[in-house]
């Protein structure tokens, strides 16, 4: 039983002594993920706004519109990143048309 009890001791103090790694998310992973929550939230906001629009309501259209364009160019700005951070090229035609689209809808109000 006592050397059950040092065995079990000894485990321990090497597990909390030994250095754990951290999985961290690349600089990659973080402005991609960043570029798909804002275009889905841009999106959804947007879905919303149609279906206020649908029903006859009106309220905050421009506000919200407003803040899916911003959300909308700056997930542009985390894929661009994203490209450079990989050390590829974007592609900058279809970035260009996503991004005149957004700055299009920020200033219809």
């Amino acid at each position: 039983m006592k050397i059950f009890i040092f065995k079990s001791f000894i485990v321990f103090l090497v597990a909390i002594i030994s250095p754990v790694q951290i999985l961290a998310d690349t600089a990659l992973d973080v402005y991609m993920n960043d570029f798909y929550s804002k275009s889905n939230k841009a999106s959804q906001i947007l879905k919303e706004i149609e279906n206020s629009l649908k029903d006859g309501s009106r309220k905050k259209v421009c506000t919200r519109q407003r803040e899916a364009a911003r959300l909308g160019l700056l997930a542009n700005k985390s894929l661009i990143k994203a490209f450079e951070v990989e050390g590829s090229n974007p592609p900058m035609k279809a970035i260009k048309a996503s991004q005149q689209r957004w700055e299009s809808i920020l200033n219809e109000c």
